[in-house]
């Protein structure tokens, strides 16, 4: 485990060395950690400098979260101080990363589970000329971490993959459902898929996953 900027990661260096790698960030779900997503590595593309991140909010061993959630009081659902706090860190790391490993800064991709998708979209959508490719699955555009957005901002390099399952028991698809449309309207590239699926990643959603992942590195 390496820690960068106060956040702890793990990292699977580039099997094929260019100039400047592009560089992928995953980030883990509520109640999960690091090592999650990061079994992505081995099927990612070999250009990557795979990067897996660990939730600045430890629940119990082993379990973190980029904010807390107020299971109770549905008033006070999502701790949004703490996941915007979260969000900015993310894009501190984000820079530090790529000086510290002279990563190519116009080709950063985030892929984010659940809350890690949450917070993609927000980072994405405040700060559109800090990535480039992002991975959303399970997520949904949570009102309060994206704000209000400028239509008049350049969106124009970003390019958005959404997942979500029709049988999502803790994100209900019809929060997905909005993703595509908002992005539309930005002018923001993006593909949207739904699967027969509940709170996780089908095979058939992974290797979509791969494909978008592969078709970006060309484009």
């Amino acid at each position: 485990m390496k820690n960068l900027v106060g956040i702890n990661y793990l990292e699977r260096k580039p099997r094929v060395q260019k100039e400047k790698n592009p560089v992928i960030i995953l980030i883990h779900g509520y109640g999960s950690n690091e090592e999650d997503l990061f079994g992505f590595a081995e099927d990612l593309p070999d250009e990557f400098h795979v990067i897996s991140v660990q939730g600045m909010h430890m629940l119990q061993f082993g379990m973190y979260a980029w904010y807390e959630i107020n299971f109770v009081d549905m008033e006070k659902f999502n701790n949004v101080p703490q996941g915007l706090a979260s969000r900015d860190k993310l894009v501190d790391f984000i820079e530090a990363i790529i000086q510290q490993e002279n990563l190519d800064d116009e080709n950063v991709w985030l892929c984010g589970f659940s809350q890690g998708a949450i917070l993609s979209y927000s980072i994405a959508l405040n700060y559109p000329n800090k990535v480039k490719h992002i991975a959303c699955l399970s997520g949904y555009p949570e009102p309060n971490f994206i704000g209000d957005l400028d239509v008049n901002r350049d969106y124009s390099n970003l390019d958005f993959f959404i997942s979500h399952g029709t049988d999502d028991m803790v994100i209900p698809v019809e929060w997905a459902r909005k993703g595509k449309p908002m992005l539309d309207e930005l002018g923001i590239q993006n593909e949207y898929h739904e699967y027969r699926s509940g709170h996780g990643i089908v095979p058939q959603n992974y290797w979509d996953l791969i494909a978008w992942m592969k078709k970006g590195l060309v484009n």
